[in-house]
């Protein structure tokens, strides 16, 4: 028992060694999500696949609850002293903390976008902000259409196709299964109340999206939390890849989502870079129609949300976030603008110099 006992103390060393080097080491890191992490998204994926439930959730639930009733049942029923109790408590939450990392966590000390695709960060201007928010601007109301159902098997085959054909360019895994399956959020009443709308399961490698998801939202949340399977840890970075994905869709409901996803990022920039009255004039050039959407589904979340249990949960999540490397917290949702500037710029770049050689 004792042997037994050391072995698996001598394996949890070891792997928790492991993470650390991971986490402070680039090559590490760099083989890690680039070698390592697929395999790894192919076997925990199609395992949790067999299960129609999201199974992610349950075993985050039954942890929690373990972690609080064991200390109890065991010292009533097995009247073993405090000290054991809590270094069991201990080991167990270590071995979870290895199997997140392992299993998922350490793409957070992945290259960073810039650096995996080789595209120049540039920084905002008026002039580019400008520029991008009028091509924006444009092609949000020229997608507008009316979204009322979706067919979650053209998204999926959408999905998996441009993530297929955005690889390379963009540097980013190709789904680990032709038919990724997404779970509905176990708790999804609960996680309504905290606002979010989707999430990557990092234990068994799969995603959930929130059962009262709006059609509108649908698409892009999908795009957005598969871009999170594929290993993109950064919260901008999966929205700009939701963003590539949606808005080259043959669909025009996928098309409308894609852009439509991002707005309250661009107008929150906007509000931010531009005077008053060119924000004015801004929002004035957006389709009533999408105005009101935008209107009705902030209505609609906003009816669903919790102020107290949202704030928990934003205050939790934030600290989550900068403990891995997201040094911006949740605002890093709202950096996909400066991504997309910068995509924007470099494919300006790319198409004068091919002018300039020819």
């Amino acid at each position: 028992m004792k042997r037994r006992l050391k072995i698996r103390y001598i394996i949890l060393g070891v792997l928790l060694l492991l993470v650390w080097m991971t986490q402070y080491i680039p090559a590490l890191a760099t083989i890690y999500s680039q070698k390592v992490y697929p395999g790894i998204s192919y076997v925990l994926s199609a395992f949790s696949n067999l299960f129609p439930f999201a199974i992610g959730d349950l075993f985050i639930f039954l942890s929690i609850v373990g972690v609080i009733v064991y200390p109890i049942y065991v010292k009533i029923r097995k009247k073993l002293s405090w000290k054991k109790i809590l270094l069991n408590d201990i080991e167990y939450l270590i071995w979870i903390y290895v199997w997140f990392y392992l299993a998922w966590g350490l793409n957070y000390s992945q290259k960073n976008f810039y650096q995996r695709t080789g595209i120049p960060y540039t920084a905002y201007t008026p002039e580019n902000f400008q520029t991008f928010v009028d091509e924006y601007i444009t092609q949000l109301n020229r997608s507008y259409t009316p979204l009322n159902n979706i067919s979650q098997d053209l998204i999926r085959k959408e999905s998996v196709r441009l993530y297929n054909q955005l690889s390379d360019s963009l540097a980013v895994h190709r789904p680990p299964h032709a038919h990724p399956k997404v779970k509905t959020m176990l708790f999804t009443p609960i996680i309504s109340m905290v606002g979010v709308t989707g999430s990557m399961g990092p234990f068994f490698c799969e995603f959930t999206l929130n059962g009262d998801l709006l059609p509108i939202n649908y698409p892009a949340t999908y795009a957005h939390e598969l871009a999170h399977l594929l290993g993109i840890t950064s919260e901008a970075e999966a929205n700009f890849y939701a963003y590539q994905v949606c808005t080259r869709a043959q669909a025009t409901g996928i098309r409308f989502s894609g852009y439509f996803s991002v707005l309250g990022h661009v107008l929150g920039n906007a509000r931010r870079l531009l005077s008053e009255e060119e924000y004015t004039k801004l929002a004035k050039r957006i389709r009533p129609e999408i105005i009101e959407l935008a209107k009705q589904n902030q209505a609609y979340w906003s009816a669903k949300y919790s102020p107290i249990i949202g704030d928990i949960q934003d205050w939790i999540y934030d600290l989550y976030l900068k403990g891995n490397k997201i040094g911006s917290g949740k605002q890093n949702y709202s950096e996909v603008v400066g991504l997309l500037i910068s995509y924007q710029e470099s494919l300006k770049d790319k198409k004068k110099k091919v002018e300039q050689k020819n």
